[in-house]
């Protein structure tokens, strides 16, 4: 036996459970993997609450993890038993001891932990897509980062102004603005008290930025497309504050000719190929100082409900493991 986080029903944070579960042997093209800190991401509360599907109940729950191969299924090539891993983006994550599909997995660098492998895999593979495939960065362009001081949000600012952009980055408090520009931010907007699109305006003299990578959803929509200049590109990849709305695309012409695209990482990991490229290009920024990852908040894994209090408040910064 083993302990896991489940949920026996949809709900609040209360709904999470720390119980036991029977942990198999691994079928073929599986790995019995002895897991070691799990990573916190908004889409755990979206498959707790509902809003993401799950499949049947009582399920585990989590996205992104961290651990130590210790089995290996029929059919198994390029791991081995003791091999460090880690994965994004592959439901089932909170628990000790789990099976999961080998080819979702990525050996961990000797120079990465497994805390860091675990909160960087599938908050630093969102940054990577949005960033190098969603809209490709280009030097001098400015753009706009909601949630800038969370988990994604620290890392695109960093990776952003490496690749030469200007990072405009809204914050819930000029605490989390500090901790924003401390990582890249350029300029800081505190959307509670501030007109976004008029503020980005003022920053970028009039034109408007190239992109706005928003992980809020339905309340910033609007705001995110009157930021974009002409031709600009709105990714919305989130939805903290719900989903957005239909819309009509006639009003994308009147803004500018603008492109609103909703990404997911699941497709840009769909593929082996897609997965390795991500993740070969993410390590090398980590392991070369270009990206730090933030963990700015630690928890045992059976205490996940606090944790999701703790998100869902907007009260954590950077990245949140969840250590077993």
């Amino acid at each position: 036996m083993s302990k896991a986080i489940r949920i026996h029903q949809t709900g609040g944070p209360e709904v999470l459970s720390w119980e036991d579960i029977e942990v198999g042997d691994p079928g073929p093209g599986q790995v019995r993997l002895q897991q070691s800190a799990c990573g916190l991401n908004y889409i755990d509360v979206y498959g707790r609450s509902g809003m993401y599907p799950v499949g049947d109940l009582p399920a585990v729950i989590g996205m992104e993890a961290s651990g130590v191969v210790e089995s290996l299924g029929e059919g198994v090539a390029g791991i081995a038993i003791g091999d460090r891993v880690a994965y994004p983006m592959t439901l089932g994550a909170y628990a000790e001891v789990r099976l999961i599909d080998a080819d979702k997995l990525v050996k961990i660098p000797d120079s990465i932990s497994d805390e860091t492998a675990a909160a960087m895999m599938l908050k630093g593979l969102t940054a990577h897509y949005l960033l190098f495939r969603t809209y490709p960065v280009q030097p001098g362009d400015s753009i706009l980062v909601y949630a800038a001081a969370g988990g994604v949000g620290l890392l695109l600012c960093q990776w952003a102004n490496r690749l030469g952009a200007n990072v405009i980055g809204c914050v819930g408090s000029q605490e989390k603005g500090r901790l924003a520009k401390e990582n890249g931010c350029h300029h800081t907007i505190l959307y509670r008290d501030e007109d976004i699109p008029a503020r980005v305006r003022e920053i970028t003299a009039g034109v408007g930025v190239a992109a706005a990578y928003d992980s809020i959803g339905k309340a910033t929509f609007e705001k995110s497309l009157d930021s974009l200049r002409p031709f600009g590109v709105l990714a919305t990849y989130g939805a903290a504050s719900g989903p957005v709305e239909p819309f009509s695309p006639q009003i994308l012409a009147g803004k500018g000719s603008l492109y609103v695209t909703r990404p997911t990482l699941a497709t840009h990991i769909s593929t082996r190929d897609l997965l390795e490229e991500g993740a070969r290009r993410l390590f090398d920024a980590v392991e070369s100082g270009q990206v730090k990852v933030c963990i700015n908040q630690t928890l045992p894994l059976a205490d996940c409900a606090e944790a999701h209090r703790q998100l869902e408040a907007r009260e954590t910064t950077g990245s949140t493991i969840l250590k077993i």
